[in-house]
C-alpha cells in the first residue's frame, strides 16, 4: 500500500462527521511534526483547526483542507462501511474519500517529501486544516482568518484540496467562486376566513408581485470568468393547512450566488429597495456565507495551469463555478487562492470513492507546485 493510499485509509476510518475531528487532526500533526513543521492547535468553540509551518519568511504557500466529512446517512444504502475504507476494482471507497481526506492525507505525504528534499527551502509552507467546513463554518478557517488577522499572518498564495476535477485528474482549475447570500424573508398579513378578504390581509398575495420581480431580475451580465448572478427561492411556507383560512405570515427562503460586480451590503440594501416599493410590512434574517473571490492572472495561475496541464495532458478548464469552500475566508487576507484536487463525481453521496491512481498521483501534483513555487 502506498503512503498516500495508507494515510488516506486512516483518515477514512476516523468517523470525523462534521464538526468532530475524532482524532484526524493529532495523527496529522504527529506526522508533520516529526518532518519539521511547527504546529498550533487552534480549538475554537467546538470545532478544531490545526496550523502547521516550514521555514520562515515569505512567500508562504498555504495549503488548505478539511478534515470533517457530512453525515452518511442510511450505512445500509452503502456497499460497504462508509468508515470502513476498502478498495475495489481500484476505486477507493469511503466517507471523506474524495472530500477531503484524499487530497489531505496528499497534503501531507506532498509537504513531508517536499520538506526532505528541500529542507532550507525559501519562504514559509504551511498546511491549514479545519473541521468545520461542512457544517455552520463559524469556527473553522472563517474563524482562525480573523486570528490570522489580527496576528498580522502574511499569506501569499494558497492551495485548497477540495475535489475540483470533472473527469480526470487536473482537468480543472478553479481561480474562484461565487459569493453566497442567504436570506429568511419573513412578510406579515392579518389571519381571516376566506370569504371575508375585507377582514384580512393576505402576505401571499401581497408578496407575489416583490417575489416575481425578484426571480424574473437579470442582476448582471457576468463577471470574466464568473457566470451571471443568481436567485434562488428554496422553501416558501404559509397558512394553517386549512384551506378557509387566510394566513397570517408567510415566509420565503431564498439565496443569491453573486459574482464580484456585487458584495452582501450592496445586495441586502437592493432587495430592502424592491420590497420597500412594493410596500410590504415584513422583516429579513439574512446569512452571508462569505463573498466571491477572484484569482487574477499571475504567478500561482500560471504555475498551476503548467503544473495540471502536465498530468491532465491538455490545459485545464479555469472555473469559478461551483458552490463555496474555506479559501473564501483567506482571500480576503491578501492571498490568491485556488482549488486542486480530485474528480468529484461521488462528494457527498453514497459510496463515495476517489479512484487509486488518481489519489496516488495527487502527492506528486501537489508537490510538483510547490516546488515550482517555493523551491
Amino acid at each position: 500500500m502506498s503512503a498516500v493510499l495508507d494515510l488516506a485509509c486512516d483518515l477514512i476510518a476516523r468517523p470525523s462527521v462534521t464538526p468532530d475531528d475524532a482524532g484526524c487532526q493529532q495523527l496529522l500533526a504527529t506526522r508533520l511534526q516529526a518532518a519539521g513543521f511547527q504546529c498550533e492547535h487552534l480549538r475554537l468553540g467546538e470545532v478544531d483547526n490545526l496550523w502547521a509551518t516550514h521555514g520562515s519568511g515569505g512567500p508562504v504557500l498555504v495549503l488548505l483542507g478539511h478534515t470533517d466529512v457530512v453525515p452518511t446517512g442510511p450505512v445500509a444504502d452503502w456497499a460497504s462501511d462508509p468508515f470502513v475504507p476498502t478498495v475495489r476494482d481500484g476505486v477507493l471507497y469511503g466517507r471523506g474519500a474524495a472530500d477531503m481526506k484524499g487530497s489531505v492525507a496528499a497534503f501531507v505525504v506532498a509537504a513531508e517529501q517536499f520538506v526532505a528534499a528541500h529542507p532550507e527551502h525559501p519562504g514559509t509552507l504551511a498546511v491549514l486544516l479545519t473541521s468545520d467546513e461542512e457544517g455552520d463554518a463559524i469556527d473553522g478557517v472563517r474563524h482562525v482568518a480573523r486570528l490570522f488577522a489580527e496576528r498580522g499572518e502574511r499569506i501569499d498564495w494558497c492551495i485548497t484540496g477540495e475535489p475540483s476535477s470533472t473527469a480526470r485528474l487536473g482537468d480543472l482549475l478553479r481561480v474562484g467562486r461565487r459569493g453566497s447570500l442567504s436570506a429568511r424573508l419573513l412578510v406579515q398579513g392579518v389571519q381571516g376566513h376566506v370569504a371575508y378578504p375585507d377582514k384580512a390581509r393576505n402576505p401571499i398575495h401581497q408578496a407575489a408581485p416583490a417575489l416575481a420581480e425578484l426571480t424574473a431580475r437579470r442582476w448582471d451580465e457576468g463577471f470574466e470568468s464568473f457566470p451571471p448572478t443568481s436567485l434562488q427561492v428554496s422553501n416558501v411556507h404559509a397558512g394553517t393547512g386549512a384551506n378557509n383560512v387566510i394566513p397570517g405570515q408567510l415566509q420565503v427562503d431564498f439565496n443569491l450566488r453573486y459574482n464580484p460586480h456585487w458584495n452582501a451590503d450592496k445586495l441586502e440594501t437592493e432587495i430592502a429597495a424592491l420590497l420597500d416599493r412594493h410596500g410590504l410590512e415584513y422583516t429579513v434574517k439574512w446569512h452571508r456565507s462569505g463573498e466571491p473571490f477572484h484569482t487574477p492572472e499571475g504567478t500561482l495561475r500560471r504555475v498551476a495551469r503548467e503544473v495540471l496541464g502536465e498530468f491532465a495532458g491538455a490545459p485545464p478548464e479555469e472555473s469559478t463555478g461551483g458552490g463555496t469552500s474555506d479559501a473564501r475566508f483567506i482571500a480576503p487576507l491578501g492571498a490568491q487562492c485556488i482549488e486542486v484536487g480530485p474528480v468529484n463525481a461521488s462528494i457527498h453521496q453514497v459510496d463515495e470513492n476517489v479512484r487509486v491512481d488518481d489519489l496516488e498521483q495527487l502527492p506528486a501534483l501537489y508537490q510538483r507546485l510547490i516546488e515550482r513555487l517555493l523551491a
